[in-house]
C-alpha cells in the first residue's frame, strides 16, 4: 500500500494550498481567513512518479474542551496518528512563531518521521525566516511554494526514502468503490451518519449548523464491496447563502453530487420536505444519479406510522419524477434503524445500472402501445416502431417513430411509469428519448 503523509502546522500557513498541488485538484477550500478547513481530508497524491495517501488537517490549535477547535484538534490528532510521515508547514514569510515552536516541540514528543515545509518561500522577503527554521530543530526546511508550485522537485526528495520503506503494490479494485454522496440541509445529522458507518468519530459534529465546510471522502467496505463515503457541506436555499466560504461549500456539494454513484438525501424527521430538501432531490434527480430519501431523528417522532404513511404520500405527490424512490428511517444518533440504509443504498446503485435487453424493451414496447396507443396528434397518429437501452447511469431509453415531435408530455409521462413499473426501477431517474427515422430520400 502507499504511505501516509499527513500534512499540518497552525492556522493558515497554506495546509490546503499544498494539498491542492499534491493532488492535482481543487478539492480543498482555500481562503485567506484561518481556520477554514475543519474535518480531515484524504486523497492521492503524487510528485512525479511518486504516489502517496495525503492528509489535510485542520490548524494546530490549544482549544477548550468541546468547543470547535477543540473537536478540530481531535482530528488533527487522528491523522498524525494514521501518517507514516509528517509536513510540518510553516509560513516563511511571516517566520518561525511561538505556536511553531510549541507545535515543533510536540511532533519531536510524537516521534513521527516531521519534514519540515517552509511555504511562500518565492518571495525575497521569505529568506529570513526561512533560515529561522533551522531553530525548530527538525531538520533542514524544504522551501516551497504551494502557490506557484515552486521546490516539488525537493519536497520529492525528501519523501522518496518513505516510499521505498512501503510496499506499492495496489489492492485490486478493478470494479472501482461505489461513491455515495450524503447530502442534504445544514444540521439534519450527515456527519453524525458518517461516524456511525464508519464506526468512529471521522467528522466533526455538534449542534452548531454548518460545521462542516469542505466534501470529506472517507473509504469504507460494506460486506465486502469498496465504498466511498462523502461527506457534504449544509445546502441552504440560494438567496440565505452570502459568505464566500459558504459558496464554496455548496459549490464543493454540487461537484460532489455530480461525480457520485448514488446519493443520500437527508431530512429532519421534524421538517421533512421543507421546500429546499425538494429542491435538492430535484437537482440530483436532475444530475441522474441514485437516490435514497432518509429520514434522520426518528427517535423524536411518536407516532411512527402514521408518520411514515404520511412521509410516503407527500413523497409521491411532491416528487413524481423519482416515483418509488427508497424512504429510510432512522436515528444517526442511536444508530436504531440505520442497518436499513445500505441495503436500500445497495438496491439503488442496482437499478442505476440496470440493463434491459432489446427484444424484452420491444416486446414491452409493443404492450403498453397496445393497451394504451398515443392519440392523434398533428393530423395523424403517433406510430412508436421500435425502442432501444442507449445506456445505464442512469437507465437511458430511446424510442424511434413517426411523427414524435407531437407526442404529448402525458404520454411520456405513460411510458416513463410503465417503465418504472414493469422492469421494477422505481426510485430511479430515467431518460428517455424519442427519434423519428432520418429520412433517406430528404435532401440534407
Amino acid at each position: 500500500m502507499p504511505f501516509t503523509v499527513a500534512i499540518v502546522g497552525r492556522p493558515n500557513v497554506g495546509k490546503s494550498t499544498l494539498f491542492n498541488r499534491l493532488t492535482g485538484k481543487r478539492s480543498a477550500i482555500v481562503d485567506p481567513r484561518p481556520g477554514v478547513t475543519r474535518d480531515r481530508r484524504e486523497g492521492e497524491g503524487s510528485i512525479g512518479p511518486l504516489t502517496f495517501q495525503l492528509i489535510d488537517t485542520a490548524g494546530l490549535e490549544e482549544a477548550e474542551p468541546g468547543s470547535i477547535a477543540h473537536r478540530m484538534r481531535a482530528q488533527t490528532d487522528r491523522a498524525l496518528a494514521d501518517a507514516d510521515v509528517l509536513l510540518f508547514v510553516i509560513d516563511a514569510r511571516a517566520g518561525v512563531t511561538p505556536d511553531d515552536q510549541h507545535f515543533a516541540r510536540e511532533l519531536r514528543r510524537i516521534g513521527r518521521p516531521v519534514i519540515l515545509v517552509a511555504n511562500k518561500a518565492e518571495a525575497l522577503v521569505a529568506a529570513a525566516g526561512f533560515y529561522d527554521a533551522f531553530s525548530l530543530g527538525l531538520g533542514d526546511p524544504v522551501p516551497v511554494s504551494a502557490e506557484h508550485g515552486d521546490g516539488m522537485g525537493d519536497l520529492y526528495e525528501a519523501l522518496v526514502p518513505f516510499s521505498e520503506q512501503h510496499d506499492d503494490t495496489d489492492v485490486d479494485e478493478s470494479e472501482g468503490p461505489l461513491r455515495l454522496a450524503i447530502v442534504g440541509r445544514p444540521n439534519v445529522g450527515k456527519s453524525t451518519l458518517v461516524n456511525r458507518l464508519l464506526g468512529e468519530e471521522r467528522m466533526i459534529t455538534g449542534p452548531e449548523p454548518g460545521l462542516t465546510r469542505d466534501s470529506i471522502a472517507a473509504r469504507w467496505t460494506f460486506e465486502g464491496r469498496q465504498i466511498e463515503l462523502v461527506d457534504t457541506a449544509g445546502m441552504r436555499r440560494r438567496a440565505r447563502v452570502h459568505e464566500r466560504v459558504e459558496k464554496m461549500s455548496v459549490a464543493d456539494s454540487l461537484n460532489t453530487i455530480q461525480f457520485a454513484h448514488v446519493v443520500v438525501v437527508m431530512l429532519d424527521a421534524s421538517q421533512a420536505f421543507d421546500r429546499q430538501d425538494l429542491n435538492i432531490v430535484d437537482l440530483v434527480e436532475r444530475e441522474g444519479r441514485g437516490i435514497v430519501v432518509a429520514v434522520n431523528k426518528w427517535d423524536l417522532v411518536r407516532e411512527h406510522k402514521e408518520v411514515r404513511r404520511e412521509l410516503e404520500l407527500r413523497l409521491q405527490e411532491l416528487l413524481p419524477q423519482v416515483r418509488g424512490v427508497p424512504l429510510v428511517t432512522f436515528s444517526a444518533m442511536s444508530g436504531r434503524g440505520v442497518n436499513r440504509l445500505m441495503p436500500a443504498v445497495s438496491s439503488s446503485y442496482g437499478r442505476w445500472n440496470r440493463r434491459i435487453g432489446t427484444a424484452d424493451l420491444n416486446r414491452w414496447l409493443e404492450d403498453a402501445v397496445a393497451t394504451h396507443p398515443p392519440p392523434i396528434s398533428g393530423g395523424g397518429r403517433v406510430k412508436l416502431r421500435y425502442a432501444t437501452q442507449g445506456k445505464t447511469r442512469p437507465p437511458t431509453f430511446t424510442v424511434f417513430g413517426t411523427r414524435v415531435a407531437n407526442l404529448p408530455k402525458a404520454y411520456e409521462r405513460y411510458l416513463v411509469n410503465r417503465l418504472r413499473e414493469d422492469f421494477d426501477l422505481p426510485g430511479v431517474p430515467l431518460r428517455v428519448r424519442f427519434k423519428s427515422p432520418k429520412n433517406p430520400y430528404a435532401k440534407d
